[in-house]
């Protein structure tokens, strides 16, 4: 299958296309390369056997979209483009908006234009906000109640996808199917080590605490320790990047025409700050510092999945749930590349 994967040079969209590759489809990467990594399309094409490209575009430039959807002759569009820091979105909800909101529709008309049949977007569980004790662990009907730009901008492309589905069947096209996946913690790297993770800055709690294990950050901040959780610090649900992306080959491999389908992609229990740094630390053997700080504001005490309606669609379950073996793919990416790619 020839498949168009946006954001294909990031962390997320790498390994998708390393699985795709794999599975023998034919892949066509767009990546502005503002955050993605040149480098992970380098060496995915040591795999790729000319089945791999890279057009260095923005997907706001439908005409380009558009064009290479149909020279590339695309039958399936998997979008992981868009920009994904929290605090960053609060301090500039315009950018957020208009990457990964207006992108998303420039995206889709590019789509409309060349009739593609299938499309697979990168959600997240930032969409549901903070969710009441009651719905934890959290389901695909809990509220969508964002509480920053970034939950908005994905959740608003949510419902551009559920309207133009619509309005394909409303003038007789029963054939486009979409699903949206709403992540939740993406952690670990490629066992192969082919590739792996690299964000500047990189805010995300794993990471951060091996920087720390490198000698590369001086500390480990805990933000709260008085939560209502069995040892005082957030739980949070850690999904491991190959799991992540298998559950997208599962998706494409079902959608038939008309489908519309939103799973959470998560597994299905929390891991609290200090059992990931405590499991951190048995993996590096390092015994880094940690200090304990105030509460930031915004984060509940307990956010992870509900995952069983994707188990129970298409049989997909995490393979890697264990935290330690998450860590242990992380922790050798990073060994061996402590300055990124």
């Amino acid at each position: 299958m020839n498949i168009l994967v946006t954001g294909g040079a990031g962390y997320i969209g790498s390994h998708a296309c390393k699985r795709l590759l794999t599975d023998g489809h034919t892949v066509t990467v767009v990546d502005n390369l503002d955050r993605g990594h040149a480098e992970a399309i380098d060496a995915l094409q040591t795999i790729a056997d000319g089945r791999l490209a890279l057009v260095k575009a923005d997907i706001n430039d439908e005409d380009t979209l558009a064009r290479t959807m149909a020279e590339r002759e695309i039958e399936t569009v998997m979008h992981f483009a868009a920009l994904a820091y929290v605090g960053e979105s609060v301090t500039e909800p315009l950018r957020y908006y208009h990457n990964n909101t207006a992108g998303a529709l420039s995206l889709l008309r590019a789509c409309d234009r060349q009739n593609i049949k299938r499309f697979i977007f990168s959600s997240t569980c930032a969409s549901y906000g903070e969710p009441s004790a009651e719905n934890i662990p959290i389901a695909e009907t809990c509220p969508q109640s964002p509480i920053n730009p970034y939950g908005w901008s994905k959740l608003y492309v949510e419902g551009m996808l559920r309207d133009y589905a619509a309005g394909r069947r409303a003038n007789g096209d029963k054939e486009f199917s979409y699903a949206a996946l709403r992540y939740f913690n993406v952690a670990g790297s490629d066992p192969d080590q082919l590739i792996g993770e690299d964000h500047t800055p990189e805010t995300h709690l794993i990471p951060v605490i091996l920087l720390a294990a490198l000698g590369k950050r001086d500390a480990i901040t805990i933000f709260g320790t008085d939560y209502a959780t069995p040892d005082g610090t957030c739980l949070r649900d850690y999904v491991h990047v190959v799991d992540l992306v298998d559950a997208h080959v599962h998706v494409m491999n079902a959608l038939q025409g008309g489908d519309e389908r939103v799973y959470n992609l998560g597994i299905g229990k929390g891991y609290s700050v200090r059992e990931i740094i405590d499991a951190a630390k048995k993996v590096t053997g390092v015994d880094f510092t940690v200090k304990e700080g105030e509460r930031r504001p915004g984060d509940p005490p307990a956010l992870f999945a509900d995952p069983s309606k994707i188990a129970r669609e298409l049989g997909w379950k995490a393979q890697h749930a264990d935290i330690h073996e998450i860590i242990e793919h992380a922790w050798a990416w990073f060994k061996e590349h402590p300055e990124g790619y």
